[in-house]
């Protein structure tokens, strides 16, 4: 049976190989968006759903195929959510992973509550104009650190400690982590989803 071509809003290589591995039960076949010369358009959403829906409604509009989307960051109560949004470029455009931690390790001094949680949402968008998207949503909860622990991950991953772990998602192993993970747990959503068991 011919598989369905369905592009992913992404040019990030183990994005597609997780998201093909979950779509191939259901005979899809994942492309980068990169592979069609997509660039990500700009992110104007308030919410982590709003940008998924936007980049997926983007790459199925150039590519005229189903397309799949996620948006994901770091929400830490005692900011208000934030970095959130914008957890990427959370000290600025050009900032590197380093540079994020850092700011967040200034802003994070003297607050004591330290909840945080690591947020993914994966759309699937059947065509452009899907009114009925299917949205998953994945949350992760832990806490703050005040100093970074652990080699393993990217991001915020070192300052985020895991408590029924009682290590940090860089301490873990990638197997481990991917396991428990936000993005996990959306991609299970968004399986069950597409089984028809909303």
């Amino acid at each position: 049976m011919e598989k369905t071509k369905v592009v992913l809003a992404t040019s990030n290589a183990g994005k597609v190989k997780e998201m093909a591995d979950v779509l191939a039960e259901f005979g899809f076949e994942v492309i980068a968006q990169s592979e069609f010369g997509i660039k990500s358009p700009e992110e104007t959403g308030l919410t982590f759903v709003e940008n998924a829906l936007i980049k997926a409604r983007f790459a199925s509009k150039i590519t005229g195929l189903p397309a799949i989307a996620d948006d994901s960051g770091l929400s830490v109560e005692a900011l208000d959510g934030a970095p959130g949004l914008y957890s990427s470029r959370y000290a600025g455009e050009q900032a590197i992973d380093a540079d994020n931690r850092k700011k967040l390790i200034k802003e994070m001094v003297d607050k004591e509550n330290r909840s945080a949680k690591f947020v993914s949402c994966i759309v699937f968008l059947k065509h452009e104009t899907d009114p009925t998207p299917y949205i998953a949503l994945g949350e992760c909860f832990g806490e703050i650190l005040t100093e970074e622990k652990g080699e393993n991950g990217f991001g915020y991953d070192s300052l985020f400690f895991y408590p029924p772990k009682l290590v940090t998602f860089a301490e873990m192993e990638t197997r481990e982590k991917k396991a428990i993970s936000h993005r996990a747990i959306a991609l299970d959503s968004l399986r069950q989803q597409l089984r028809g068991k909303k």
